[in-house]
């Protein structure tokens, strides 16, 4: 038989559940995203001699048998797992095929669950033979080349002493310089970009994707997991950016983008300077972006929808200002309302995104989200069930702020997992059904998806045609509709 090859690894993205049921989950009928991160390391592999294969399992669910084949094909020395809380479970499942098919094969897994929980996620797990904390692509890259040895001298990595103990070697002490990365190996993902969806009514033409310019997060609101990029906040140069949209657009033929940054505006000369660059030398491309109320004004608004801004997300959160001051800093509901009017004067759609069962949370203060949100003028909403992901500040001390069911498979924001004090799962159910149905139910709203017949013709395509799902979901709130 066939040695492993120690220049080749496969990376895979898992689903997290049964594939059998994939047909039926309303978030992949809603929003498929390519693993932007698998991408991103296998292009960087790529560019240093390695040969990664990308199998996106949430993409293609039924992929067991492209895994397997995959594997006894190209025999290769690693495979590597890119986890979250909810698809952790699944990703052990799919080490433990790997190691039945080539026993000697080097599992590693990364994202954020294990980032979080660093030695407790690889303890239990024999299966895993190394996990990487933190920002992958040069810790792989390191890994491999050294054939899985000398893993002591490799930072950012976990890996298992002779002894079976578990070590982490720390941080790496210098942060990459996103200039100098490769764009993400796009084309290694199957069916790309026709595989790939944006959520309904979140943009304006097709083919569209997701891209990210940026990592890390300048804040450190209570409920968010810091453990992927611990410290600082880094970007790409206005002229990388412009160039990575020209790429998409030129190699693919990408009309739209998201951009995938938690805070696409807190530095704004780069953004005045990518704008004025997509308005000199149009590309013929729109694209989304989310932001915080702090760091936007009408100049800058007004520059982004000339460059092609189409939809600007705000993590508004939650509409009780009491509440939200107890998990992020500023909270000020009186300066969100003031930049959401600003972008609408712009010509700027506006997604708000909310959040039901924060720690506090009552039936009032759920009450006041939706007064507050419907009182504005919000084309869109996206309301997820809060979960304490590890890693986050609330994490550690979630049990005295309620009841917790830390099942990690359902830890997707699709399930009410946490139950703040005095509050119920079916109250907290019945109203996150509410806040969507009297959503759907305003005429101011009900007109906004009426014009996406010619704003976003192929939403209504798609909505249309998984209508039944997506009514049973409105009325059931079940993810498996």
């Amino acid at each position: 038989m066939a040695p492993l090859d120690f220049s080749k690894i496969l990376l895979v993205h898992p689903l997290g559940y049964k594939a059998d049921d994939a047909g039926h989950d309303i978030s992949r009928m809603a929003n498929i995203m390519p693993p932007l991160g698998l991408a991103s390391i296998a292009a960087y592999l790529e560019k240093n001699g390695i040969d990664a294969g990308i199998i996106d399992c949430y993409a293609k669910p039924q992929s067991d048998g492209l895994i397997e084949g995959y594997l006894r094909d190209a025999r290769p020395a690693f495979i590597g797992m890119s986890c979250s809380t909810a698809n952790f479970l699944d990703g052990l499942r799919i080490a433990k095929m790997a190691k039945d098919i080539l026993p000697d094969i080097k599992v590693v897994f990364g994202g954020h669950h294990v980032s979080a929980l660093k030695e407790k996620a690889l303890e239990p797990f024999p299966v895993v033979d190394f996990a990487v904390v933190g920002e992958g692509e040069q810790t792989m890259v390191e890994l491999m080349k050294a054939g899985g040895e000398d893993a002591a001298r490799i930072g950012g990595l976990l890996y298992r002493e002779k002894t079976g103990e578990t070590r982490f070697n720390g941080y790496r002490p210098h942060a990459l310089d996103l200039d100098t990365l490769p764009f993400p190996a796009y084309e290694k993902l199957d069916g790309y970009p026709d595989t790939y969806k944006l959520p309904i009514f979140n943009y304006p033409a097709t083919p569209n994707s997701s891209c990210t310019s940026s990592r890390g997060c300048p804040y450190r609101c209570t409920y968010c997991d810091r453990s992927v990029f611990p410290t600082g906040y880094r970007y790409n140069s206005a002229e990388y950016l412009y160039e990575h949209f020209r790429y998409l657009h030129e190699r693919f033929g990408i009309r739209h983008l998201n951009l995938y940054d938690d805070q696409f505006t807190f530095y704004r000369k780069r953004v005045e300077t990518f704008t004025r660059m997509m308005v000199d030398r149009p590309l013929g491309m729109t694209f989304n972006c989310a932001v915080r109320a702090e760091h936007i004004d009408l100049a800058i608004l007004r520059e982004m929808k000339a460059a092609g801004c189409w939809m600007i997300s705000l993590g508004i959160e939650n509409g009780d200002e009491e509440l939200l001051a107890q998990h992020r800093k500023n909270a000020n509901l009186d300066l969100v309302a003031e930049k959401i009017r600003l972008i609408k004067k712009a010509g700027i759609r506006v997604k708000g995104l909310m959040m039901i069962g924060l720690p506090g949370e009552t039936e009032q203060s759920v009450k006041k989200s939706m007064n507050y949100v419907f009182s504005l003028p919000i084309d869109d909403i996206n309301v997820s069930k809060f979960t304490p992901f590890p890693g986050s500040a609330l994490y550690e001390h979630i049990g005295e702020l309620g009841t917790f069911d830390e099942d990690w498979e359902k830890m997707d924001c699709m399930h009410f997992q946490f139950i703040p004090k005095g509050m119920t799962k079916p109250g907290l159910e019945r109203l996150f059904t509410l806040f969507y149905r009297k959503h759907f139910m305003r005429p101011k709203c009900l007109w906004q998806y009426v014009t996406m017949i010619w704003r976003s013709p192929d939403s209504w395509i798609r909505f249309l045609s998984n209508l039944t799902s997506f009514l049973k979901f409105a009325w059931t709130n079940k993810r498996h509709a």
